[in-house]
């Protein structure tokens, strides 16, 4: 890899908060996206371009914040991007604390409106935790075609992206992480997919994503009590051109027969309503809480 951005450090200040990011074509969301996390705490964006076309890489070069990486190696070829994270880490120096997400997840928690993530890690540190495991939820409007991504230059992706779904996941543990799956996608989908993530994650010499990013080594550090979530932006007006330009180069998950699947629905019935009876509309971290998708988390509070 090479970076392509104007500053282009690889060291980090200790009191930094350095956020690991791939993106390809994602020009829409990154703005909202850079926001969202710096009003979180995050001072460096530290990110992979995948041969983005539309206008993404050149935004990014614009933003003083953002060290900008590119690759010859596509997607696939490194491990579906686990490469890419595992030597950026390696680059930037390990024995701290990074955010480990994609350019359509969100990280939100316990009072995320109010509170950065700095009082997140000391209280997960207090109670000898190194990692936040966090379910992805598909964010979505009533209809498809309401969903208007030009909107999202004014607007943030949770006011137009408006819904998800309140029940329907299971959740179970290996003995390598905790297993959450159901949601929008199997609902509407049949999409079997692994939600877990940890987009908090304590990197250190143990540290390795292995054969999949929902999995890091060493396992024993996947089972925090405290939960965060990742809302994620996948819908919007533009959803079968992009859909199908997923599915053909497998870009987002390992299991690329549920992209294909995905693809199919969208082009039977042309016009997407995700909804259904266990809709329901996005109002903040306290509804979250009420579902049981996130657990509390205060400095104070072991986070059980």
């Amino acid at each position: 890899m090479r970076c392509v951005s104007h500053h282009g450090q690889t060291s980090l200040y200790p009191d930094e908060l350095p956020l690991v990011f791939l993106t390809r074509n994602d020009a829409k969301l990154v703005p909202a996206f850079l926001t969202h996390y710096r009003q979180l705490g995050v001072t460096r964006f530290i990110c992979v371009d995948d041969a983005s076309t539309d206008g993404t890489r050149e935004f990014l070069l614009e933003q003083e914040d953002v060290d900008l990486w590119v690759s010859p190696v596509r997607y696939k070829d490194a491990r579906r991007g686990r490469a890419w994270r595992e030597t950026l880490f390696s680059l930037y120096g390990g024995q701290r604390w990074y955010v480990n997400v994609d350019s359509d997840e969100f990280l939100v928690y316990d009072g995320f409106e109010t509170q950065t993530l700095w009082p997140v890690l000391h209280c997960l540190e207090k109670v000898g935790a190194l990692r936040l495991p966090a379910p992805m939820l598909d964010m979505y409007p009533v209809g498809l075609s309401q969903a208007d991504a030009n909107l999202l230059s004014s607007r943030a992706p949770w006011e137009i992206a408006d819904h998800l779904d309140s029940s329907g996941y299971t959740l179970s543990t290996t003995n390598r992480a905790i297993s959450i799956k159901g949601g929008a996608r199997k609902r509407k989908f049949d999409a079997d997919l692994e939600l877990i993530k940890y987009p908090l994650i304590y990197w250190d010499d143990d540290c390795r994503f292995g054969p999949s990013i929902h999995q890091p080594l060493p396992y024993r550090r996947n089972f925090a009590s405290m939960m965060g979530a990742l809302l994620r932006f996948d819908f919007f007006s533009d959803r079968e051109n992009e859909t199908r330009e997923a599915a053909g180069r497998e870009r987002y998950f390992d299991n690329t027969p549920a992209y294909a699947k995905i693809t199919d629905v969208i082009a039977e019935i042309k016009t997407l309503k995700p909804q259904s009876g266990a809709s329901v509309k996005f109002t903040g971290s306290q509804q979250l809480r009420d579902l049981g998708l996130i657990t509390p988390i205060a400095p104070n509070e072991s986070g059980g």
